[in-house]
């Protein structure tokens, strides 16, 4: 029998927690996560529970009669609640407690995706006619401001990857263990500068997805689509200088085929990696906050800066809608319009 991909294994752990979390929802919410099953993945069903545990959550703290009932809380309470309601809801995520007295405050992004949820969560039951009033259909979206998209520029890029190579700047502690990961790690950093990929779609490299000799790498997009990624001749060198030196590392059983692994032999997991590009990044540039989709965010700018096709970099970062794409760098497609001013000749001078 076939090993699972670490993908395949993700899903199992995200389908494990998803069922823990459903049991301390009303018991009328699994009838939305097996509706919504065919057309999810696990990681997007995981979310709208989270959000839907918040919202109970909120319900209970609002309502006494609520509280009570608990889990056995009938479909009815839905279509009970207004408007009002749900804007109570709203200010509530702007700022409230856990059960341990944990302040906990939503950005723009993170009330529009919890009301998003909702809306989700209603309209199923409002469209297969088994609640006959939709409230959330009447809540009005939070605004969104446009945010300045944080990426490096180019010399920021050289200088970490120097860093990453010297070490010089590290902390004493740090140093004891670069020489041991500094191959790696300027492997893993130029891999995500040169092509584009997501955290998640690194760490779940194996070995057997990379092809040296046509410099590709397999990878599982959003939902398990595979896709072939390209990178340069630079990449390629170093990513070569470390898997030679991977092939003769004992990994542990069940990660022998991960790409990029721990000191503790596993395969990096997706916070591991975020804090490995922390590290770095905050010695080159303290005043940005470097993640690994920011490392995203620079190829895809550095790529439509040489190319001027929005749709090939649609395209290399995987996004399904080019308007996403447009979106992101707007401010340079803008540029390239206003550079083009004086392209076209009316009259020879």
């Amino acid at each position: 029998m076939a090993s699972l991909t670490y993908h395949e294994q993700q899903d199992i752990e995200n389908i494990k927690r998803l069922r823990e979390l459903i049991k301390e929802l009303p018991s009328f919410c699994t009838d939305f996560f097996r509706g919504i099953e065919p057309r999810t993945s696990t990681k997007t069903r995981m979310a709208y529970a989270y959000d839907l545990r918040i919202f109970f959550d909120f319900l209970r703290q609002s309502n006494p009669e609520i509280r009570r009932i608990g889990r056995s809380l009938p479909l009815s309470v839905l279509e009970q609640l207004t408007v009002t309601d749900m804007e109570e809801y709203l200010e509530y995520l702007k700022c409230h407690s856990t059960e341990n007295q944990e302040d906990i405050t939503n950005t723009e992004n993170g009330l529009m995706r919890k009301v998003s949820s909702l809306r989700s969560f209603y309209n199923y039951f409002y469209q297969n006619q088994r609640i006959e009033q939709n409230p959330a259909s009447l809540l009005r979206m939070p605004k969104l401001h446009d945010k300045e998209i944080v990426r490096l520029e180019i010399d920021e890029v050289a200088r970490l990857l120097d860093e990453v190579e010297a070490g010089e700047n590290l902390t004493q502690k740090q140093k004891l263990y670069h020489e041991r990961t500094k191959v790696r790690d300027l492997a893993l950093l130029s891999l995500f500068l040169g092509t584009g990929i997501r955290v998640s779609e690194c760490v779940g490299l194996n070995l057997t997805d990379v092809d040296l000799d046509s410099c590709g790498i397999r990878i599982f997009r959003k939902g398990g689509k595979e896709a072939i990624v390209y990178f340069s001749d630079e990449v390629c060198a170093l990513l070569e200088t470390y898997i030679e030196k991977r092939k003769q590392m004992d990994a542990l059983p069940g990660h022998e085929d991960a790409l990029f692994l721990s000191l503790q032999n596993k395969r990096m997991s997706v916070r591991s990696v975020e804090n490995l590009v922390k590290k770095y990044a905050r010695i080159v540039t303290p005043l940005k906050k470097i993640t690994p989709h920011k490392l995203r965010s620079t190829y895809g700018t550095n790529l439509y800066r040489e190319s001027g096709d929005i749709y090939l970099v649609a395209s290399v970062l995987g996004h399904n809608d080019v308007n996403t794409t447009r979106k992101h760098y707007a401010a340079i497609e803008d540029d390239r319009r206003r550079s083009a001013r004086n392209i076209v000749k009316l009259r020879e001078e």
